[in-house]
């Protein structure tokens, strides 16, 4: 996919100051890796007269499957081969916007050491992009740019040239042009649209999305009139995101009108009245249970297989009844992170003797998770395709075979009860299967008996009389005389 950033200058301002704006040296080609492939920053023209910087994203189709945020697998025969042959590498997304704000991000921010006074002063720009998704047509682009002080064209990429009568795609050539916005305002307005027009994002959306979105729209979203539309689209219709960024847009108009602060405005609505109480996020009351569950057991070694960004792992380490934690997770990435929740550069010798983060496939045995108390599999069994569960079974309950076991999923049943999940549609896009009660109970009554466990049922979240919990929970026990031969072992 690809993007170019123009502008015109005079002698006294040469047109490649554009370069220090944007901290990328005109006179060389540059490259930079995401997870999903390589941007290159290059300079197609660059003299006092005109410049032109582009950015170009070359998506790793392969990578962005593994990393990336999918549909769910399943359904249609050709649904696999999709995620490989899709119009991610060519047509501007989500993923252009985050190479954007990785690759500009100073010049995002209106930092510039160089030429200060440039970048705080509107330029004449023009933002060309050959191919953008525009769910809504020319029509919307119009509507989300024009009140921003662009003038835009968008011209609809016909379904093929050679035969009209297909009519037109739902991409756009787009070309913005204004003399009213400074560099850093024009790098926001993309960040924030290029997904709003694709709809969709190659990630999971989650509560920090509504921190970004506010930071990239400040100064021109709470006004602007589709501001209901953009924050809908670029929270993927996460109903409970969208309400709190609203709530948040709507203290910033309050502020503004009354010539304030937003934290005078927030404070004086919250002295009003008694604050209306939150509803527990269902990750904080899975996270509860799972505490719980361990306590009950009287573990003190305790594994977290799959142990993502470190949530749970900073979870037990408060509770000094956990004397040794290890987290287990295949990605280093996800390691990488979990390390800096925890702060373990910083963390005392004391504590730092706790916990360990281990990278690791559950899918294969592996000596070092052997004699553990207790092991948790909390929203792992899901992503992993149904004919590799046996492998990560065996890896568990019979080479590992911990004390006591923990496993929550999703329960599927409960999916009609969340406004804003489409009929058919799986809560996360990396999830392979989502079951219902009977199915989880099935299969985990089953592992219990080949392995020697006695297993129970724990709901996690508002237990509805109809459909059941948004999260079960199986609490495997290992049975008397195996759990002598263990210690044995």
């Amino acid at each position: 996919m690809f993007l170019t950033i123009s502008t015109t200058g005079t002698p006294d301002r040469p047109a490649t100051d554009l370069g220090f704006l944007l901290h990328k040296h005109p006179e060389k080609a540059q490259a930079f890796s995401t997870s999903y492939g390589t941007a290159h920053v290059l300079y197609p023209e660059a003299d006092a007269e005109r410049c032109t910087a582009a950015l170009l994203l070359e998506v790793d189709a392969v990578a962005l499957v593994r990393r990336g945020k999918g549909k769910g697998r399943g359904g249609a025969p050709d649904a696999a081969l999709a995620q490989y042959v899709n119009d991610r590498p060519y047509a501007a997304s989500s993923l252009l916007a985050v190479a954007l704000s990785g690759v500009f991000s100073s010049a995002m921010r209106g930092v510039c050491n160089a030429r200060p006074e440039r970048a705080a002063q509107p330029l004449p720009l023009r933002i060309e992009i050959p191919a953008l998704p525009a769910r809504g047509g020319p029509e919307l682009v119009r509507r989300l740019f024009e009140p921003l002080g662009w003038a835009v064209t968008a011209e609809p990429v016909p379904l093929d040239v050679r035969f009209p009568e297909w009519g037109d795609s739902r991409y756009v050539r787009l070309v913005l042009a204004s003399d009213t916005l400074t560099l850093a305002e024009a790098l926001r307005h993309l960040y924030v649209l290029l997904p709003v027009l694709d709809d969709a994002k190659h990630y999971w959306v989650a509560s920090d999305e509504v921190d970004k979105l506010l930071r990239a729209g400040e100064g021109w979203l709470p006004d602007h009139p589709e501001h209901k539309l953009i924050t809908s689209r670029y929270l993927s219709r996460r109903w409970s995101l969208t309400r709190e960024a609203m709530e948040r847009l709507e203290l910033v108009r309050l502020a503004e009108a009354d010539d304030s602060e937003v934290e005078e405005i927030d404070n004086a609505v919250e002295a009003e009245g008694e604050a209306e109480e939150k509803p527990t996020p269902l990750a904080v009351q899975r996270r509860d249970a799972i505490l719980a569950a361990l306590r009950a057991s009287g573990a003190g070694r305790v594994l977290d297989l799959g142990c993502g960004q470190g949530q749970l792992v900073q979870a037990l380490l408060k509770d000094p009844a956990f004397t040794e934690i290890v987290g287990v997770d295949v990605s280093m990435r996800a390691l990488t992170i979990a390390g800096r929740r925890l702060k373990l550069d910083r963390m005392g010798e004391r504590q730092a003797s706790r916990v360990k983060l281990l990278q690791g496939s559950l899918a294969y045995t592996d000596n070092r998770l052997g004699g553990y108390d207790a092991a948790v599999l909390s929203e792992v069994i899901e992503h992993l395709d149904l004919p590799r569960l046996p492998a990560l079974e065996y890896a568990v309950f019979g080479a590992a075979r911990p004390r006591t076991v923990l496993v929550t999923t999703p329960n599927v049943e409960y999916n009609v009860r969340w406004e804003s999940l489409p009929a058919g549609h799986v809560r996360h896009g990396d999830h392979r299967f989502e079951w219902t009660r009977d199915e989880f109970r099935a299969w985990a009554r089953a592992v219990a008996e080949r392995h020697g466990y006695e297993v129970e049922f724990v709901p996690v979240g508002p237990d509805d009389p109809e459909v059941g919990p948004p999260t079960q929970m199986a609490v495997f026990g290992m049975k008397v005389n195996d759990e002598k031969e263990a210690k044995a072992a």
